[in-house]
Formats: structure tokens, sequence, C-alpha cells
């Protein structure tokens, strides 16, 4: 059994080791934090995390980072508002961008609790957001 368990294993592991080989050409490490993920998981993670969070994509590196930051924020994860921030900085975000994102994020937090808590009607909000998004439309186009 135990040789059967190894046979399994083992194909993982060329695609594991040449995950961390990866990694470290994109980092210069291997960050701590990669470690305890098991290893066919960051195998097949690590691709799309690459793809997504530091390759080319339609949103520009700067404002993905200030996305998450944004989410960090609402999640209330220091890990991931530490990481978003330096990346998002690495990036080129100004300090006063990043104050941005968190106005943003807190304003965002605000509106939906108070929208939750008067319990305003979704369909009638569909709505006025359609017409709010339509009267954006006009004014960017007028200028």
């Amino acid at each position: 059994m135990e040789g059967s368990e190894d046979a399994l294993k083992e194909p993982f592991m060329g695609e594991y080791e040449d995950t961390l080989k990866d990694i470290e050409k994109s980092f210069g490490f291997v960050p701590g934090f990669m470690k305890p993920v098991p290893k066919d998981v960051l195998a097949k993670q690590w691709p799309l995390l690459k793809k997504y969070q530091m390759g080319e994509s339609v949103i520009p590196q700067k404002y993905r980072e200030l996305i998450g930051l944004a989410v960090a924020a609402t999640l209330k994860c220091p890990y991931c508002a530490l990481m978003h921030t330096a990346m998002a900085k690495g990036y080129g975000a100004t300090d006063e961008e990043i104050s941005e994102t968190a106005y943003l994020t807190a304003q965002t937090a605000n509106w939906s609790s108070m929208l939750h808590v008067v319990r305003y009607d979704y369909p009638t909000f569909a709505k006025e957001v359609d017409m709010v998004g339509e009267n954006a439309k006009k004014k960017v186009s007028e200028k």
C-alpha cells in the first residue's frame, strides 16, 4: 500500500517543485506563507494567482491591488491589507490613492449598512442604479 501512495504523490512532486521554482523566480524567494498550502493546491492555484494578481490582465496591476486592498479592509484582514498596500505602492499607487481607496471602501460599507437597515426595496434600487449609470454615460459622452 505504501508504494501505491508514493506513486500517487510522485506525479505532483515534479509539478510542485516546478511551482516552487517559479514562485522563487517571481518573488526572489518562496514566501513562508505558501509552504503550509497543500502541494497539489499550490501547484494548481499558483498559475492563476500569478496571472491575475501579478500578470497582465484587463485591469491594470495598480488598480487590481487597490481593489484587493478594499476587499482586505472589508474583510478586516491585516495580512491582506499589508500585502495589497505594498503591492499597490510597488505598482505606483500614491499615498493619496491608498487613502482614497480607504475612503471609498468605508463609503461602500456605510451605504450598504444604511440600505440594509432601512430595507430599501431592491427592484426599485436596481431601477435607480440603472438611471444613475445612464446619467454617468451621458456625462462622459458630453466631455
